[in-house]
């Protein structure tokens, strides 16, 4: 879609609000942020600062990933909190909506995963920082005032929803996905008071000045639920072994038991965690065999994607090992 005329609607309407800010400044134009993948998002500046817009898309409806107003929402609440994330300037529900936040230095690079490399020892202390991040977000208050938090899921919430999209993935793209799914559902854990959770909890959404986290980012997907749920993902990216033909030796990464102990801080350890690694595991084979699918369905061509079958299967595979 051309994202022209969202932003020739934008584009007043966001400069009125910073016109209010910062009278007399200079206004620079829209650009697309490199790397957004969910909604729009644009920088813009007013005189010599920099701010991030995130907006409905035009003829999409605010809903799930487009549903801006909701992302706001959290990051008001988090505001002033142990969790870092941008600070929230602006809202405007006026459809189609979109809110302004301070630009948040730093970069987001999935060690085993994404380019620019970073050095190994600066990639172990910041997955070690953001396990005890991921903690205190957690220990966030659900019932903030504003932040109108969901029903929570469960365990078996959380099954059923992912089990959906796995099976929505034609069979042979997924090879053991139908026994896992079998096995995931007869070891259900009994679940844990819920927590504000941010769906997809990585170092590739948070953004690092240093080794230091700065500001924790795309919180499309965030919900309440089981802690473990953020945990059994945020595991997955401590191995490049779990992503085969896509990810790369990282000399020095923390293991995912230095991992749990820095999430723990002194507390005992969670239980049932191999449920949820499996989890994880099973959402992401299903993530991946959705977007193979639409490769070779034509509706989004992307070649990469001919790259994950073997990391799917891998996934499956070390899901069903966990479970024993």
């Amino acid at each position: 879609m051309s994202t022209a005329t969202p932003v020739a609607e934008l584009t007043p309407r966001v400069h009125r609000q910073l016109a209010r800010l910062h009278p007399g400044a200079a206004m620079g134009e829209l650009r697309t942020l490199p790397g957004g993948h969910s909604g729009l998002t644009y920088t813009v500046t007013a005189g010599d600062l920099t701010y991030v817009v995130k907006a409905v898309p035009a003829g999409q409806r605010p809903i799930g990933r487009n549903d801006v107003l909701r992302q706001a929402r959290v990051l008001r609440a988090l505001s002033g909190q142990a969790v870092p994330v941008p600070g929230l300037v602006a809202v405007d529900e006026t459809q189609p909506a979109w809110f302004l936040m301070e630009f948040a230095a730093g970069e987001a690079v999935e060690p085993v995963l994404d380019t620019p490399e970073v050095a190994a020892a600066t990639a172990r202390t910041r997955m070690l920082g953001i396990a005890t991040v991921l903690r205190r977000l957690h220990d966030t208050d659900i019932h903030a005032p504003g932040l109108d938090a969901p029903e929570p899921l469960d365990p078996a919430g959380e099954l059923d929803r992912w089990s959906r999209t796995m099976r929505a993935v034609p069979a042979e793209l997924r090879p053991g996905g139908d026994a896992l799914l079998a096995r995931l559902a007869d070891d259900l854990p009994e679940a844990l008071p819920p927590v504000l959770l941010h769906g997809d909890f990585r170092l590739g959404n948070v953004l690092c000045v240093g080794e230091r986290a700065s500001a924790v980012v795309d919180w499309e997907i965030w919900s309440v639920g089981d802690p473990r749920t953020d945990l059994g993902w945020f595991l997955l990216f401590a191995d490049h072994h779990n992503f085969p033909r896509l990810g790369r030796a990282v000399p020095g990464l923390p293991t995912e038991a230095e991992l749990l102990d820095a999430y723990a801080d002194g507390e005992p350890a969670l239980p049932a965690m191999d449920w949820f690694r499996a989890l994880g595991r099973m959402k992401m084979a299903a993530i991946m065999g959705h977007n193979l699918r639409r490769h070779r369905e034509g509706k989004h061509h992307d070649p990469d994607q001919e790259r994950l079958p073997p990391t799917i299967a891998a996934m499956i595979r070390t899901a069903r090992d966990l479970l024993g």
